[in-house]
């Protein structure tokens, strides 16, 4: 991150921190270190008289958001996305730190590529972006990765992710041994002797001829590894949890007292499988689009902590994958600049409050990773998503920062706008009124607004 120029002084904005319980109209100050002084009133003064000022007068102040489940396809399949391209999106969509899947080519399955990952993100600048090693070499599902070697070269959590980890046995073996490293085991959980299909399982599917994926071939691994949880003590992490079934089955192993923690998609809980009626490739994803209870389940889930977070399984492919016949597309969509519209959509319909929304974007992840990030609790790196509550944006799948273009939200006017971004109290991204800017402080202009 390095140090500012002079100091940051943010005024006048409503100060929304679920870590701290702040929500007031306040100041932020940001020291030349890119670390976070104080928050509260009266912060102008001749302490702070050489800061830049930004005027966050009628804005949301909030803590840059985190995002626990992310692909940005580097090394290997750089045409998709890279570690750069991924930032860029990440920024312009309010995120300051995002956890990238172990997907790429070759695998993150060992400390070298880890570390490869590490520093391409320092190279970026833009924002912190942590890599999540592999459970099995190759994610073959045959034998362990190299956990501890990763996870000393900065691997935050292990996951095979879009792989399910079929082999019981390896599955108890990844748990107790990521207890020992300190960090959890992150699953896709989707029994692949149930599945096979390219949709969720149901009316739709048959009405259109499709072959489908059941909600069975969840919940099946959900229930096999909350018993694995349970007889570790490992961390098990439920990534992008799909279904009511699986909702409800963790939210009664949290009440047991086992460490499962899980995330949901915008996706998830913004559309339903009546989406894929137009065969369009961009509502293909994994898990599917499931049906109304299910997006309720998830949506209760969220309003009641079961589900710690939003994460938004940025998953970019090229044109070539994905505008092709819905059952041979590849899945999956991108969603980092979709992600804070599509949740505070719930807060608008009465289904969150905005504290709750916020929480799920910042210090939610945050505590599941044990990352110290997520607030603007003085000494904190300064990250920091600034939003016009009165704005809007329109989501065009020819203006998004990443690569890839896959997202079936193009055309949609999602509510409020994220009108700056700071990492490490430097601005990355700026909506100038009319356009977004991605870069450093020189590329997107002077601080003051």
């Amino acid at each position: 991150m390095g140090t500012l120029e002079r100091p940051v002084l943010i005024q006048g904005g409503r100060v929304i921190d679920p870590a701290t319980g702040r929500d007031e109209v306040t100041d932020v100050y940001i020291g030349s270190d890119g670390r976070i002084v104080g928050v509260g009133e009266g912060l102008a003064g001749s302490g702070t008289a050489d800061a830049d000022v930004i005027d966050a007068t009628g804005r949301w102040v909030l803590p840059g958001f985190v995002d626990l489940h992310v692909h940005f396809r580097e090394p290997g399949h750089e045409y998709k996305e890279t570690v750069e391209s991924g930032s860029r999106a990440a920024v312009a969509g309010g995120f300051t730190t995002v956890c990238c899947m172990a997907n790429t080519n070759p695998v993150n399955d060992t400390g070298t590529v880890t570390k490869y990952i590490a520093q391409r993100a320092d190279e970026a600048g833009l924002c912190r972006v942590l890599p999540i090693g592999a459970v099995s070499r190759g994610l073959k599902g045959e034998e362990l990765a190299e956990i501890s070697d990763m996870v000393s070269e900065g691997a935050v959590a292990v996951s095979d992710d879009g792989y399910p980890v079929m082999d019981a046995h390896l599955m108890r073996r990844a748990l107790e041994y990521a207890r020992t490293v300190g960090v959890p085991v992150v699953v896709h959980e989707e029994d692949s002797c149930l599945s096979g299909g390219c949709m969720h399982e149901g009316r739709v599917s048959t009405e259109l001829g499709l072959p489908g994926i059941p909600a069975a071939a969840e919940d099946v691994m959900v229930a096999r590894d909350i018993v694995l949880a349970e007889i570790t003590g490992g961390h098990l992490h439920v990534a992008h949890v799909s279904t009511a079934g699986a909702v409800r089955m963790i939210r009664e192993a949290q009440a047991r007292g086992l460490k499962v923690t899980t995330e949901a998609t915008p996706h998830h809980f913004t559309l339903t499988d009546e989406a894929v009626r137009g065969y369009d490739p961009a509502t293909k994803m994994a898990p599917p689009l499931r049906t109304g209870e299910d997006v309720d389940a998830v949506i209760a889930g969220l309003k009641d902590g079961t589900i710690a977070c939003v994460a938004t399984d940025h998953a970019p492919h090229s044109t070539v994958e994905k505008e092709v016949e819905f059952e041979i597309a590849a899945f999956g969509i991108v969603g980092l600049e979709t992600a804070w519209g599509l949740t505070y959509r719930l807060v608008q319909e009465g289904k969150l409050e905005l504290v709750e929304a916020v929480k799920a974007l910042t210090s939610g992840p945050a505590a599941v990773f044990g990352l110290d990030v997520g607030t603007l609790k003085p000494g904190a790196s300064a990250d920091v998503t600034i939003v016009d509550p009165k704005g809007s944006r329109t989501i065009s799948n020819t203006e998004l920062y990443g690569k890839s273009t896959n997202t079936p939200f193009h055309g949609w006017e999602l509510p409020t706008r994220v009108e700056r971004t700071l990492f490490g109290g430097r601005t990355v991204y700026l909506w100038d009124g009319e356009r977004g800017h991605v870069g450093d402080t020189e590329e997107v202009g002077l601080q003051t607004v």
